[in-house]
């Protein structure tokens, strides 16, 4: 994870999945899957897959070990796989 990653992610202009353009405003979210800022309409998309709950379970436990060994958990960098967030800009 990249120190700066609320920089990178929490004001992406365009979800990498759909192309929507995104707003300051309009709320995104990470994917369990590539920890990409997604829109939540493909956030849905995501829950569907066959393999979603086991692929979250695992990815929020990776990412707590990763993020506390390195710097705690900045900003909530985990929890924005399952919550909404925006822009803080």
């Amino acid at each position: 994870m990249d120190a700066k990653w609320e920089e990178k992610l929490s004001c992406a202009k365009e979800c990498p999945r759909c192309k929507k353009a995104l707003d300051s405003r309009e709320a995104r979210i990470l994917s369990v899957y590539d920890d990409e800022a997604i829109c939540l309409d493909c956030k849905r998309k995501e829950e569907e897959q066959p393999n979603y709950a086991e692929v979250s379970k695992n990815m929020v436990g990776q990412c707590l070990a990763d993020v506390e060994l390195m710097q705690g958990d900045p900003g909530g960098y985990c929890f924005h796989h399952f919550y909404p967030y925006t822009c803080k800009k």
